[in-house]
């Protein structure tokens, strides 16, 4: 798949799939929302319900650094799979930084659930350095290599 085409169809998905390793070489994957902005993918701790908000995903990324966000759609109709997936240095960052802040911004514009409260953060910062796809079918109706 084309990167230009990966990185629209990342940035237009809801969801996502946040992927970080354990201290303990574990993996550690939880689902979330996300915003593509300026270059880095944001997500950040709201106030939906958690156990903590010392949350595991966060002493990962403090850890080690470096962090997978993954996005997919599933069909019935299995030519119309596709994921992309974006690998790169990560960082948690207060929501009042300025990347913190651009990141919320950017939440809020992608997820009207947010308009009446907006994350409190802190923001997990994902700044790409590859990203690696795969499609079932090209738009052009052929197959994917």
């Amino acid at each position: 798949m084309d990167e230009s085409v990966a990185r629209e169809l990342f940035a237009a998905a809801r969801v996502a799939a946040l992927g970080t390793v354990t201290r303990d070489g574990l993996p550690h994957v939880v689902p979330v929302v996300f915003a593509l902005t300026g270059g880095v993918i944001a997500s950040a701790v709201d106030g939906k319900p958690k156990s903590t908000r010392e949350l595991r995903r966060l002493a990962n990324v403090r850890a080690s650094g470096r962090a997978s966000v993954l996005v997919d759609e599933y069909d019935e109709d299995w030519t119309r799979l596709w994921w992309v997936r974006a690998d790169g240095p990560a960082d948690v960052v207060d929501a009042t930084s300025p990347v913190g802040a651009a990141g919320i911004e950017a939440l809020c514009r992608k997820y009207p659930q947010y308009g009446d409260a907006p994350p409190a953060g802190p923001v997990v910062v994902v700044r790409p350095h590859r990203w690696v796809s795969w499609i079932a079918r090209e738009p052009d109706g052929g197959r994917a290599g």
